[in-house]
């Protein structure tokens, strides 16, 4: 969906940020109408509190918006979002003391407030336009805007209409629109071409399993994002029951991530050569469906014994994994929905990750933290390692015992990268549950941000 900043030279309504603690003496300021209208109304300056201030001639003059406290405000990100869909249209600009990162979180919350899914059903949308704050790098905020917006409207999709094929569409129109190379491997030539276990994952279906390939950027250090792309999973024959399936639709949120942050990179022209890689299928049930106790073979060399097929994330991503290592990246990094587990551990909000090398977490924290897209660290715990090696196969997908399932799952899929030092595994959710600032309830973004924030000091761009 288009974003958009106000003209900087267009009048504008100021939207005042008032803290609680400056409430009385803010009110006590204004003229004697403006007064009694925020005294009659009860404002406080509590977080989230927002009136409109009536002109003489009964068009809006301005708006008060209550900023609370610091305390207040660490409890959540892009508060001032909450203003966006009660203000009248027209175009308006901020008025309160802002950090320069107060003021873009400010500005990038006030975009992604705006962002509704519209393929099915009209939808009104916040009319309010924000002027972006001094300093603020309008572009790249719409750049990241939209490339969020791609990977929510990708997850919202239903799985009738984003299976593999509308993935690749997806995919391919996003590649064109940057002049990147695109390669896409599908069906049966994935076994010819060394991809066994994408093969086995979404031979049931009748929507073809595929591998989509991007490659952009001439120059620079060489960057490879691996998304999971199962664009709908059963479970297999492992089937899942009702209740675990209903979100299924969002279990390609690795692959609308990764999708979504070529976008931001591609459309800020970074100067380095990327790589995306996207394991596109839907693990469904057949009488040719991969069954538990098979073992199959990856691109690795590596064999798995299956012990539930519906651990089927981190087969697609394992052979994928394989060949972006076949290159060795500067730094490569996988994004998938992978486990439950990460979500018992840490809830939706957070993003877990694993990262061997302690700059580049550190990296990732900082950055997290800094842009209002919070990260949490997990360890690639190698006591654990043994979990994952069963009797008769190098690796099982799904270790008895369900503890640390997030954990063994990124050990599992850090066998398949040998060769590349510097490797990131996210276990995102994708889903926003409830509505909160700047996220409305349904797909979202995690993550993209945090790594869009790190890699200029991570590869030194």
């Amino acid at each position: 969906m288009p974003f958009s900043f106000a003209d900087p030279a267009a009048a504008s309504r100021p939207l005042h940020l008032v803290e609680a603690a400056e409430a009385a003496a803010f009110v006590a300021g204004r003229s004697d109408a403006e007064r009694a209208w925020l005294d009659a109304l009860g404002f406080t300056g509590a977080l989230g509190q927002i009136y409109v201030l009536p002109g003489l001639d009964g068009a809006p003059a301005g708006a008060v918006f209550g900023w609370g406290s610091a305390a207040t405000r660490r409890r959540g990100r892009f508060q001032i979002a909450r203003a966006v869909a009660d203000l009248p249209s027209g175009d308006w600009h901020l008025e309160g003391d802002l950090s320069p990162r107060e003021a873009e979180e400010a500005a990038l919350g006030w975009l992604l407030a705006t962002y509704r899914f519209t393929r099915y059903k009209s939808v009104k949308t916040p009319v309010a336009r924000l002027k972006a704050p001094a300093g603020v790098d309008a572009a790249r905020l719409l750049a990241i805007a939209e490339g969020e917006a791609l990977t929510r409207d990708l997850i919202n999709t239903p799985a009738a209409d984003m299976g593999p094929a509308e993935l690749e569409d997806a995919f391919t129109t996003l590649g064109r629109r940057f002049g990147a190379e695109i390669r896409v491997i599908r069906g049966d030539d994935l076994l010819a071409h060394g991809f066994p276990m994408i093969h086995a994952v979404g031979r049931a279906s009748d929507r073809a399993p595929r591998l989509l390939d991007l490659t952009w950027g001439e120059a620079g250090p060489r960057l490879t994002l691996v998304g999971k792309g199962v664009c709908f999973d059963t479970g297999g024959l492992d089937i899942k029951p009702a209740a675990s399936m209903g979100l299924m639709k969002k279990d390609m949120g690795g692959a609308a991530t990764v999708i979504g942050l070529a976008h931001m990179i591609m459309a800020l022209g970074l100067k380095l050569r990327l790589r995306v890689l996207v394991p596109a299928v839907e693990n469904a049930v057949g009488g040719n469906a991969f069954r538990p106790q098979d073992i199959l073979k990856s691109r690795k060399g590596l064999t798995v014994e299956i012990n539930n097929t519906d651990a089927e994330g981190r087969l697609v991503l394992a052979d994928a994994l394989a060949l972006a290592d076949e290159e060795k990246p500067d730094l490569l990094v996988s994004m998938a929905t992978l486990t439950g587990a990460a979500r018992v551990a840490v809830g939706p909000d957070l993003a877990p990750y694993f990262c061997d090398d302690d700059i580049i977490a550190a990296a990732l924290a900082e950055a997290g933290a800094t842009i209002a897209d919070p990260l949490w660290r997990l360890p690639f715990w190698e006591p654990y390692e043994t979990m994952i090696e069963p009797g008769i196969a190098d690796l099982d997908n799904a270790p008895a015992g369900g503890m640390a399932g997030s954990i063994t799952a990124a050990l599992f899929l850090r066998r398949f990268v040998t060769d590349t030092p510097r490797y990131a595994h996210f276990d995102i959710y994708g889903w926003q549950p409830k509505a909160e600032p700047g996220r409305p309830k349904g797909g979202v973004g995690q993550g993209a941000r945090a790594l869009l924030e790190a890699l200029p000091g991570v590869l030194g761009l």
